[in-house]
């Protein structure tokens, strides 16, 4: 089950990006956003998916794990794709049937809207889940949004719950894998019969599930008081974070590499 996501999944390469400051692989994702979002023809859309890759080639990341990232996006990004390629009009007609039509700038926009949610994705998680430990993650937003502690914004408090949240995506995937195979050597089936059927099926994992999810988050509250977990006031870092030149030297060069598809698409357009 673990195998086959990847949003809250740290993965050790001991790459570049496994070791640049948190705070800036932070940035960089901004960048990379933004970036996207500003790609409006195919050879911006090209260069952002060679860029996309060659992240993932620095990261170390093998295929498999790329595929479990893109995977389960791929339905989101159909129902995006159909969206739009039914519903954009204007510019010549490429097919017609009844009252089902669609044009070629709403194709257009279909593919462009699919491809951004796509490298999105990608780049959200090379550049911050696969290549940072939650905690790290946690660590570096705090720091960033540690100016709105002057307006009396719980930020700590933020940044934990963040991180407790993603640490939990994995722990209730293998628990989720755990109980549906418990259920199946009780004759339980998921993948026969109609559809209904099947939604009835699965009453008897999220059951289970929530009652178990509910057990971890007072057995942490529990394991937080005994430690006395009383917000961030006045605590201290082990490991604090520190900006070095390398960091500095990683930003400049995969800023440069969030730019070229821009300066390219506007030079194009």
């Amino acid at each position: 089950m673990t195998d086959k996501i990847s949003l809250g999944r740290y993965y050790e390469t001991g790459s570049v990006l496994h070791t640049t400051d948190p705070r800036v692989k932070a940035v960089l994702y901004l960048l990379y956003l933004v970036s996207i979002f500003m790609l409006k023809t195919g050879w911006g859309l090209l260069l952002a998916g060679i860029v996309t890759l060659v992240q993932y080639i620095i990261a170390k990341i093998p295929p498999r794990i790329v595929w479990s990232t893109v995977k389960p996006v791929i339905p989101l990004a159909a129902f995006i794709f159909l969206i739009n390629l039914f519903s954009i009009r204007g510019g010549e007609i490429l097919f017609s049937w009844h009252f089902i039509s669609f044009t070629d700038e709403g194709a257009y926009m279909a593919v462009l809207m699919a491809l951004r949610l796509m490298f999105l994705i990608l780049s959200t998680s090379v550049i911050l889940t696969l290549t940072t430990t939650p905690l790290k993650l946690s660590d570096a937003l705090e720091s960033l949004f540690a100016p709105l502690k002057v307006i009396k914004v719980p930020v700590h408090e933020m940044a934990m719950m963040m991180s407790i949240a993603l640490r939990f995506i994995p722990t209730l995937a293998i628990e989720t894998d755990k109980i549906m195979k418990a259920q199946m050597s009780r004759g339980a089936e998921y993948d026969n019969g109609s559809l209904i059927n099947r939604v009835k099926g699965y009453i008897t994992v999220l059951v289970p599930l929530f009652v178990s999810s509910f057990k971890r988050a007072e057995e942490l509250a529990v394991a937080m008081d005994a430690r006395c977990y009383r917000g961030g006031e006045g605590r201290t870092k082990l490991n604090p974070l520190k900006i070095t030149l390398r960091d500095v030297a990683v930003a400049v060069v995969f800023a440069f590499g969030a730019a070229v598809p821009v300066v390219v698409d506007f030079l194009i357009r």
